[in-house]
């Protein structure tokens, strides 16, 4: 069994995680635009995907897969690859639309959403190289596996939460009316984000 880990710890790591979600980015845009045009259960629903992945990075992080990526830099490379090319497509995607009625939400709606969030995620493997860089300084060497998977827990359920509450703010029906009659304008900004963040985690090392 591994070293015992304290809650101060864990708490440490959630102050950290909390910044970087605060952060903008890709995930916490996507986010965003999901939750403008969907409203909040779509935003949620994306929020899901963005913590489920991330989640997975960190049990990476903690199971050594940042080794992985250093043994094996095409991986990395790959997976930043897959990851750009998907901001891209919603970019463009997003930017054809923007003149578009916003189409009735719904349950498949909400899986593509959920989907979009999980994928976003897997192309970005910067996570895990940030969570194993975090988790160094906070945590223990040599974590059990059941400490580790209470990490990883821990971090969907934080950032799950966080999401939930942005979806919340952003996709209620006053803040959808008012987003709605500027659809055009919001669309077409979230597009040349989404864009330049996918070019930057193209070239970026």
């Amino acid at each position: 069994m591994g070293p015992a880990m304290t809650l101060e710890q864990l708490l440490a790591f959630n102050l950290a995680l909390l910044a970087a979600l605060a952060a903008p980015g890709p995930a916490l845009l996507l986010c965003l635009k999901a939750s403008v045009s969907g409203g909040w259960r779509q935003g949620l629903a994306t929020g899901l995907g963005l913590a489920t992945m991330a989640s997975i990075w960190t049990f990476a992080a903690l199971l050594g897969l940042d080794g992985l990526f250093t043994l094996f830099p095409w991986a990395y490379g790959a997976l930043k690859a897959l990851g750009a090319g998907y901001l891209l497509w919603i970019a463009w995607k997003t930017w054809r639309a923007a003149d578009d009625p916003l189409p009735p939400a719904g349950e498949a709606r909400r899986g593509a959403a959920y989907l979009s969030g999980l994928i976003v995620n897997i192309g970005n493997p910067k996570s895990v190289l940030f969570a194993a860089a975090v988790l160094v300084v906070i945590f223990p060497p040599d974590l059990s596996l059941g400490q580790s998977l209470l990490v990883a827990a821990n971090h969907f359920a934080l950032e799950a939460a966080f999401y939930g509450l942005f979806a919340a703010a952003l996709g209620g029906p006053t803040m959808a009316a008012r987003c709605l009659r500027l659809k055009p304008v919001l669309d077409r900004i979230a597009a040349v984000a989404l864009g330049a963040l996918g070019l930057r985690l193209l070239v970026s090392r």
